[in-house]
């Protein structure tokens, strides 16, 4: 995607939302803080995730206003200073100059200089559009604004009377993603797909989860994707039945499935693909039995996505699917409609079935229409994941002790269009064949 597509799309972004706001209004947006990981060592900046979809500004210390007058909408931008010195120890800092011009501000200015701005453009407006989810964090920082705009009392100046959670009106424009975005999620998609396939390809028994973990880490690394999007899970053997194992660091056996959990992260957008599969290159009996009953059931649920089908058509289509296969294996017994009434599958499938994808790998949109408890209905430009398991604790003592310990999940992401979806990761080998032919060519 060029810099002019990338402008091009953030000032529509931007419109998008100074459409939505109320008449003489501003929208106060701030990104992330940097993160101390540990003495004077800093986690890898990353953009907060609204500032940098309205803004594509990638630095620190950086807040966006938009500002709504009639037909009028203006977009200021405060962010670090040029530093000589600075820039020597930490790199580049674009300055306000040239991010007015490189990210489309009509007025940038010096961090330092935020307060004066802020009461600028906040007295005499009627709305105060500011992060809820952030509220506490930067509860200090606007009161003192508004302290400095009651010092103008005297003047007939007045504060904002009004607030909205601006998270919430930016949260349903992320939901729906425009044709670069997809064009991004294909590519992040496709990389992480290549990577789930380089790990199939290394595994053997006797290598360490942490091998699989690095190749998966490489893949992304060399194809322009430097970070996962969320922290990788590589569970081999009864490690696959703990849903956020991180620890990666168990010997893979022979005779153990390997369940892997990952996606990275493609400027800015999420990948998120699961796929579980036998270190030594050939499934069990017991092993290929549930991930049948897995694989059928995430069948049944991705069949559901198309616009007009609420949400949790899959999640239901997922769960049917499941019990029966429960019920077939003895894992479970009795009544499938009573079973599911009760809830009884949670013993083997304690999760929902997906979420929505986008910049962030849980991103942000209502499930639900707003006020209500209808689940809301599948549109064009939406992206979600697709992951139903099962999980056979190695501590249950009463099954068979043949099912005990297989974890089994699998995950894509699927993409709403206007016939149906599209599958981003159908790449990755899925079927019990597919996966034994791809192990057994290396």
């Amino acid at each position: 995607m060029t810099t002019e597509l990338f402008a091009k799309e953030f000032a529509a972004r931007r419109a998008a939302l100074l459409d939505s706001m109320p008449d003489n209004s501003v929208a106060f947006i701030a990104t992330a803080s940097e993160l101390i990981r540990s003495n004077d060592a800093d986690h890898h900046f990353r953009p907060e995730s609204n500032f940098y979809y309205l803004t594509g500004f990638p630095e620190p210390e950086a807040v966006a206003f938009l500002v709504k007058n009639g037909d009028e909408g203006r977009f200021v931008l405060c962010c670090r200073a040029k530093d000589k010195d600075r820039e020597i120890w930490d790199g580049r800092r674009y300055g306000p100059e040239a991010a007015a011009e490189v990210f489309g501000a009509d007025e940038a200015h010096p961090i330092s200089d935020l307060e004066k701005v802020a009461v600028d453009l906040l007295a005499d407006r009627d709305v105060l559009l500011n992060s809820n989810l952030r509220q506490q964090e930067q509860a200090a920082l606007i009161e003192s604004w508004m302290q400095g705009i009651r010092r103008q009392r005297k003047q007939g100046v007045r504060t904002p009377e009004t607030r909205i959670d601006v998270d919430a009106m930016i949260a349903e424009m992320r939901l729906f993603k425009s044709a670069a975005e997809i064009e991004l999620m294909r590519t992040a998609a496709k990389i992480s797909a290549d990577a789930h396939a380089r790990a199939m390809k290394f595994v053997k028994p006797g290598c360490n989860e942490y091998h699989l973990e690095a190749e998966i880490a490489h893949e992304f690394a060399m194809r322009g994707a430097r970070f996962p999007a969320y922290n990788s899970i590589v569970g081999a053997g009864e490690n696959a039945c703990i849903l956020h194992y991180v620890e990666n660091n168990a010997e893979v056996k022979d005779g153990d499935l390997v369940l892997i959990d990952a996606g990275c992260e493609y400027q800015m957008y999420a990948a998120d693909i699961t796929r579980t599969f036998p270190a030594n290159g050939k499934f069990s009996a017991e092993q290929r039995a549930i991930y049948e009953v897995v694989l059928n059931a995430q069948h049944a649920a991705i069949a559901q996505i198309k616009p007009g089908n609420p949400y949790e058509a899959v999640h239901y289509a997922a769960v049917a699917v499941l019990v029966d296969g429960l019920i077939a294996l003895g894992l479970l017994v009795g009544d499938a409609e009573t079973l599911i009434a009760d809830e009884a599958y949670k013993e083997y499938y304690m999760h929902g079935t997906g979420h929505w994808l986008g910049i962030d790998v849980h991103d942000v949109g209502d499930y639900r229409v707003a006020g209500s408890k209808t689940w809301r209905n599948f549109e064009p430009g939406m992206v979600l994941t697709v992951e139903p398991g099962i999980y056979v604790s190695p501590s249950n003592d009463a099954v068979d002790a043949k099912w005990r310990g297989i974890g089994v999940r699998i995950e894509d992401d699927i993409l709403v269009t206007e016939s149906g979806y599209e599958n981003l990761t159908a790449a990755v080998p899925k079927s019990i064949e597919e996966i034994e032919a791809l192990m057994e060519s290396q």
